[in-house]
Formats: C-alpha cells, structure tokens, sequence
C-alpha cells in the first residue's frame, strides 16, 4: 500500500462526500486506502456514505477529542507507505497524486508536503506555505492588513504559487508525510485540540533535520470556513492553539519573544471577542 488518506469528519457530510469523489475520482491509479473518522458529529448522515463508498474505512468516535487524537488513532490502522492528512472540507482536481509521491520519494530527508489552495472562487490561500511563527512575522500576521509582495514573512509571499520550494510550515488540509517518519516523530501533538497542530508538527520536521515542501504545481480546492463556525468556542480554540505553541517553543528558550507573542496574542483575541458582540 502505497498512500493511506486519513479524513477527520464532524459534521459536514455534504463537504465529505464531494471529497470522496473527488479522490475516486482522481486517484483510481494509485494503490491507496481511505480512512475516514467521524469525530462524534451530532449530524449522523455521515452513515449514508458508507454504502455509497464501499471502498472506504469508516471510523466512529464515541467522544469529539479533537483534530490530533482523530488522526493519530485513524494512522495506528493505517498500512501505507505515505499519510495524507486531508480535510473534509477539500476536493481534488487533477491526477496529481503519482507526481507528488513521486517527488516525496526523490527526497531522502523529505519531511511533509502541501499543495497549492484556493477558495471557492478561486481565491489562493495564503496559508498553502508559511514561516515558523516568530516575533516578528506574528506581528504583521495578528496587526497588519498588508502583505509584502516579495516578504519572506509569516505567509511566503516571496514563493509563486505556483512554484516548488522549500517552506518551513504547509497546511493540515493538505499534509503528506511518510508514515515511519510521522510515527518516529510522535505525530500530531494532542495537547492541541483543533488548530496549530500543524505548525508544531511541521516545526518538528525541521527540528529533526526533515525538509517540507510546498508543491505549487497542484491544486486543491478548499472550501474555507463552511466547516467552521466562528464564534467564542472558535475564537478560544485558535488562540489558545498559539499559546500552547509558544508555551512548548519559546517560554524558556526565547523568554523575550515569547512575552512578546503573549501580549499580542492575548490582545488580538480580545479585540477577535469585541468584534463577535
């Protein structure tokens, strides 16, 4: 088994199901399997999939613990070669998937790969390709609107879209990883329930001498924010994801940076909260 596609669901069947076409669709070639765990949804329609995609392996969750937990325990039933974290929320839209691993096998010190997203309406997403959260680049991401055309900033804006690079931090919608390296790096971080564990991991690859990859070349849609509801609970989870990174990266190593990270994620949350009422 070549690639093992692990989906974590909660409640967006309608989502789900366009991204299982999408794979049947545009990976009929490869010898790969799908994983795909519903994390407790109170919407129980995700079942009326499972006769629908016989070749799936459908996991339910007792309990919603979060994104990390989910996929760590899909991957523990996982045999392929590959992982490919995949959101629910994303579709496939080329017959990209033998290049990819392709490329990924090409390189011995391969640590993760992303791939070029884009909105409903066609819209890149910046987040396709990132920097390690720093003093810095966290201040222009949480405090400023603009986005330096040629800036080596918290978004890779010095990196085309469509090129093939070497980034620091690629997105959980779209994360390929070798399956012993994942393991032998302990995987996704559970200490964070929803968000950020992304970073950490990819930020893992590079602390453990792995290069990650944005591949620009393909393309994925992603339907952002239709999963999501943006409320406190949201707020709560995202900013509280930040801290946990810098409480684990910065508290002790970089005690400067890390006051600094502190007060500015603690007043931009504030001012995220304002904005609800």
């Amino acid at each position: 088994m070549k690639l093992s596609i692990i989906i974590v669901n909660y409640n967006v069947t309608r989502l789900l199901r366009n991204c299982l076409l999408s794979i049947r669709k545009y990976t009929e070639e490869e010898s790969y399997e799908v994983i795909v765990i519903d994390n407790a949804s109170t919407d129980a329609s995700w079942g009326d999939l499972i006769p629908e995609f016989p070749e799936v392996h459908f996991i339910s969750s007792a309990h919603n613990e979060g994104f990390a937990i989910a996929n760590n325990k899909a991957i523990k039933t996982a045999s392929g070669d590959y992982v490919l974290l995949l959101n629910p929320d994303t579709e496939l839209e080329g017959s990209y998937m033998k290049d990819i691993l392709d490329f990924a096998d090409s390189k011995a010190d391969f640590g993760c790969l992303g791939v070029r997203m884009h909105d409903a309406e066609g819209n890149f997403l910046p987040e396709s390709k990132r920097s390690v959260p720093d003093m810095f680049n966290s201040f222009e991401k949480l405090f400023t609107n603009f986005k330096r055309s040629n800036s080596k900033s918290y978004y890779r804006s010095d990196i085309d879209e469509y090129a093939v690079e070497e980034v620091d931090v690629i997105t959980g919608a779209f994360l390929l990883i070798r399956r012993e390296v994942y393991e032998k790096t302990g995987g996704l971080d559970e200490s964070y329930f929803m968000y950020g564990e992304d970073i950490d991991l990819c930020y893992t690859l590079l602390r453990n001498g792995y290069k990650n990859y944005y591949y620009g070349k393909a393309s994925l849609l992603h339907h952002k924010g239709e999963s999501t509801v943006k409320d406190e609970v949201y707020l709560d989870r995202f900013y509280g994801a930040m801290q946990i990174f810098i409480d684990k990266y910065y508290r002790k190593s970089k005690p400067m940076q890390y006051s600094f990270l502190k007060a500015g994620l603690k007043l931009r949350h504030k001012i995220e909260k304002i904005k609800l009422k």
